[in-house]
């Protein structure tokens, strides 16, 4: 008799739990399903409310297999629910149910890329070359299916992004300020000049060559320790506008390199030798250097003309923002040293105050 009573007691707990129904949606719509339905039972019974499985596509976009790309696909209150474990979740009243045909899926390919260069864009005219924004290059793909054989061109999947570049003459406002530049050191003659420097209170701007950079890192030290702004000139002073991709970068890298190891700054501005930097050696160098910075007066020093015909360039031509070029370094600099005091006298006396040049860019709200 009790045998009897436990086996009609579990009759009627899976028959309580088979024979109620319960409330569920699928897609939107009401739905009474068994307690104990399970979502693979489900959808079994409802053909997955006619939803179907992906195709298999060829590169081409030709149906391979009718249903050879992705299963149909299943959400259960908002969470994805794998086909394959459709049997084991069992549905909960008021369940929300969505059902999807499944992705077509394109079959296994080869791919072989060709890239598309990125271009260079070069915006006004100016002393400072700023990047503003790094080429990369787009690509061109063509596929190759592993199933079909067929090759197709997909064009341009990637569209290249331009290198962008700003360039500027800064124009400062309440100030008259000028920017004093020595190129190709240090040297020998970089001391004396510093001293001159120290005496006037005056910061320049030293753009070094790396090789000489490393051989004094002494010099390179006391340029910062004064105050004055230190960045590169290349490594070995070569014309830009003749190396290839991999010189150039090797150049600048080298440079700044060295740089860093003489003096322990790191700096991305660059003075290009002879001021050849176009948009050639931008691509080349794409984010190894975030400026280059020409001149607008030249002393002429480099022909060793004299004290004061140097001087005479510098005076005659000063004005508001410009960025005067002398050498401490690659040849005999002495007319620099002798016609240095001269200069930085008569610019103060027409007002002038002397900025590096990043303090010249920061005026100009770069």
């Amino acid at each position: 008799m009790v045998v009897v009573v436990v086996a009609l007691a579990g009759v009627g707990a899976w028959g309580y739990g088979h024979f109620r129904h319960i409330p569920v949606s699928v897609n939107g719509a009401d739905q009474q399903v068994g307690a104990d339905t399970t979502l693979g039972k489900l959808m079994r019974d409802n053909n997955d409310f006619d939803a179907k499985p992906g195709k298999l596509l060829s590169v081409s976009g030709k149906v391979l297999k009718a249903a050879g790309g992705d299963p149909v696909a299943y959400t259960l209150n908002g969470q994805k629910i794998a086909a394959g474990d459709a049997d084991s979740v069992k549905l909960s009243e008021n369940a929300k149910i969505t059902v999807k045909n499944g992705k077509d899926v394109t079959e296994k390919h080869d791919v072989q890329g060709t890239p598309v260069p990125f271009n260079v864009v070069i915006n006004g005219h100016g002393v400072i070359q700023k990047l503003r924004q790094v080429g990369k290059d787009g690509s061109n793909e063509v596929w190759t299916g592993k199933i079909s054989g067929e090759k197709v061109d997909k064009g341009e999947v990637k569209k290249p992004q331009d290198l962008i570049v700003d360039t500027f003459s800064p124009q400062p406002q309440g100030k008259k300020v000028i920017a004093l530049t020595f190129d190709d050191g240090p040297s020998q003659y970089s001391g004396p000049i510093l001293d001159i420097l120290k005496n006037e209170g005056v910061k320049a701007t030293f753009f070094d060559v790396g090789e000489h950079a490393v051989a004094e890192p002494q010099m390179e030290q006391r340029m910062l320790a004064e105050g004055h702004q230190v960045a590169s000139h290349s490594n070995t002073h070569p014309d830009m506008w003749k190396l290839n991709e991999q010189q150039l970068q090797s150049e600048i890298s080298q440079g700044l390199d060295n740089l860093k190891k003489a003096s322990n700054t790191t700096t991305k501005m660059l003075r290009a030798p002879y001021g050849n930097f176009g948009a050639d050696q931008w691509r080349y160098s794409n984010g190894l250097v975030d400026y280059n910075v020409i001149w607008t007066i030249d002393t002429k020093d480099w022909k060793l003309p004299g004290a004061p015909a140097i001087s005479n360039e510098a005076l005659s031509k000063a004005y508001n923002g410009a960025v005067v070029l002398m050498h401490d370094g690659g040849g005999d600099r002495t007319e620099d040293i002798a016609a240095l005091p001269g200069i930085i006298d008569g610019l103060k006396a027409q007002g002038f105050e002397f900025v590096t040049i990043d303090q010249l860019i920061a005026m100009n709200g770069q």
